[in-house]
C-alpha cells in the first residue's frame, strides 16, 4: 500500500524517505511501461517495455544503497545495477534491427495479452509489499516481484518468433533474475527484523 494513502503508518523518517523515493520510481516505471508505443514487432515491444523496467531496478537499487549498511544487500543492489545497465545497453544496440522483425497480428495479440496479465500482478506485488522499519527487508520484498515480472516477460517473448540477437539477452535476463530472486529470498530468511 502506498504510504501517501495511509496516514496511520508509524515508520521512522529514514524509512519514509526511502519509500517516497521508491514509490516515485515505481510510478514512473508503471507509466513508461504501460504507455510505451508498441509496434507489430514482439522483439521491439519487449525492448521498449523492458528498458523502463530495468531503469527502475537500477534507480531502486541506487535508492537502497543510500540507506543500507548490510554488505550482502549492497552486493545484490550493486549486481542489479551492473547487470541491468549492461542489459539496457545490449537492447539499445539491437532495437532498430528488432523493430524490423515483424510478427503476425495473432502472435502480437497473444503475446501482449500475456504481458497484460504479467504487468498488473508485478505492479501490485511491488506497490503492496509489506513495509516495516526494516529497510533491507522492504527492498527485498519490493524487488522480488520486480524480478519475477522480468522472468515471466522474457519467457513469454521466447515463445514467439523474435530477433535472433534478442534471444541471448532474454536468456541472460532469466538466468540473472532467477539467481537474484534466490539470493534475496535467502537473505530475507536470514534477517532478524520481523521480515
Amino acid at each position: 500500500m502506498n504510504p501517501y494513502k495511509n496516514p496511520d503508518w508509524n515508520l521512522n523518517p529514514t524509512i519514509s524517505a526511502y519509500l517516497r523515493s521508491f514509490f516515485c520510481i515505481l510510478d514512473e516505471m508503471v507509466c513508461r511501461m504501460t504507455q510505451a508505443e508498441l509496434s507489430d514487432s514482439i522483439s521491439y515491444n519487449f525492448i521498449v517495455q523492458m528498458i523502463p523496467h530495468h531503469r527502475a531496478a537500477i534507480e531502486m537499487s541506487q535508492n537502497i544503497l543510500k540507506y543500507t549498511a548490510d554488505m550482502r544487500l549492497r552486493g545484490i543492489a550493486s549486481q542489479i545495477i551492473s547487470e541491468q545497465t549492461q542489459s539496457i545497453q545490449n537492447m539499445l544496440q539491437i532495437v532498430c534491427c528488432c523493430k524490423n522483425c515483424q510478427n503476425s497480428s495473432q502472435d502480437i495479440c497473444t503475446y501482449q495479452a500475456r504481458v497484460n496479465q504479467i504487468l498488473p500482478v508485478m505492479f501490485s506485488g511491488m506497490r503492496n509489499a509489506c513495509s516495516t522499519n526494516c529497510i533491507n527487508a522492504n527492498f527485498i520484498r519490493e524487488m522480488i516481484p520486480h524480478h519475477e515480472g522480468a522472468v515471466q516477460m522474457s519467457e513469454n517473448a521466447l515463445n514467439y518468433p523474435i530477433c535472433q540477437e534478442l534471444r541471448p539477452i532474454l536468456q541472460a535476463i532469466i538466468v540473472s533474475q532467477k539467481r537474484g530472486i534466490a539470493q534475496m529470498q535467502q537473505l530475507l530468511q536470514c534477517m532478524n527484523c520481523n521480515a
